[in-house]
């Protein structure tokens, strides 16, 4: 098993995450590796946080493009979104 923080990049703070934190079940979104899997991020969050992890939904988002120069085009990195459901009753302190 990998250390959990090089699987958890960072975690995504919007508004629309928070909302989704304070609910019954908290949900988290955080990006992560684009080779980890729904298990790996489950251990990960698990240890970084000592909760009870009851869901994970991954998704990928690709890479838009974007002008560079006024006559170039170039490309955002792609990268993996997970967003973590927790056992009722557990909380993770980012906010």
């Amino acid at each position: 098993m990998r250390d959990p923080w090089s699987i958890l990049i960072k975690p995504i703070i919007t508004e629309k995450s928070y909302q989704e934190a304070s609910g019954e079940e908290p949900k988290y979104e955080f990006k992560v590796r684009l080779d980890s899997n729904k298990q790996e991020i489950k251990k990960a969050v698990e240890q970084a946080f000592s909760v009870k992890v009851k869901k994970v939904n991954v998704m990928r988002i690709k890479g838009s493009p974007r002008r560079v120069r006024s006559p170039l085009y170039g490309k955002t990195s792609q990268w993996k979104k997970a967003i973590v459901t927790l056992e009722s009753g557990h909380k993770i302190d980012l906010f």
